[in-house]
């Protein structure tokens, strides 16, 4: 097995959403979760609940390109990449819809058990703009 690395942190996780149709919203988050470093790679695991329904959240981590894959009551692939656009998909109770991603700004920066990831991107269903989305996301190792 490969050398592996599992720590408990504490998440902060900020969401901002411009859609372009309708009002800005934001939403902040505290939760629980791991650090995973595997293969030379950053995990960041968390769940968290929305409605009743339970999202289970894996996201890789990185300055260049990073992945969001969330499972559960939303099922998401959002591959992101700083040099060029990406395809991932979007999964509910309504059916699967495909997505392109253009990544506008990422930033990830990493302590010992610490860390902040940035990623500014714009979401687009059929070659339309649907939104540009925020997320800032701070953990620290639960002591």
């Amino acid at each position: 097995m490969a050398n592996e690395a599992r720590s408990q942190v504490n998440i902060k996780l900020i969401s901002k959403i411009r859609p372009i149709d309708g009002e800005s919203e934001g939403y902040e988050m505290l939760l629980t979760g791991q650090l995973l470093e595997k293969a030379g790679s950053i995990y960041l695991k968390y769940e968290e609940v929305q409605e009743d329904k339970t999202i289970r959240t894996t996201m890789k981590l990185g300055s260049e390109r990073a992945l969001i894959m969330r499972n559960g009551a939303v099922k998401m692939r959002l591959p992101l990449n700083i040099i060029e656009q990406q395809m991932g998909h979007y999964e509910s109770e309504f059916g699967s819809m495909p997505l392109v991603i253009d990544t506008k700004e990422m930033m990830f920066t990493k302590q010992a058990v610490s860390g902040d990831f940035h990623v500014q991107y714009d979401l687009l269903m059929g070659r339309q703009s649907v939104g540009n989305y925020t997320l800032d996301i701070t953990f620290t190792e639960v002591q």
